[in-house]
């Protein structure tokens, strides 16, 4: 089993940014990659980025350029660094964690962004 606990989110007005955490516990041996999504009211859950064991990176469009994955395996931790913020960014953003034929979820944590 692994958990993951996400942290960093909150209101930040458009331009500003915001670092999310997600922080792994339990069997993380079996974790190949790391994820972020996000889910605005309304609409289908959205693969942000990616970081994969081998530290091979992945972004949807929308925010390339903006938004950085990366992690610190000593504190096994996973970070969305997220620069430029729009309004269309306004969103939970959830951790993912596969490996293992098993997908784990954090619970998640709201960013908004105003304009």
């Amino acid at each position: 089993q692994v958990q993951l606990v996400e942290s960093g989110g909150g209101l930040v007005q458009a331009g500003g940014s915001l670092r999310l955490s997600c922080s792994a516990s339990g069997s993380i041996f079996s974790i190949n990659v790391m994820r972020w999504y996000r889910q605005a009211p309304g609409k289908q859950r959205e693969l942000v980025a990616s970081i994969f064991r081998s530290g091979m990176t992945n972004y949807v469009d929308s925010v390339k350029g903006r938004f950085a994955i990366s992690r610190d395996n000593a504190k096994n931790t996973v970070y969305l660094q997220m620069n430029s913020l729009k309004p269309e960014d306004t969103a939970v953003y959830y951790c993912n964690g596969f490996g293992g034929l098993r997908d784990y979820w954090g619970q998640g944590t709201q960013v908004t962004v105003s304009s």
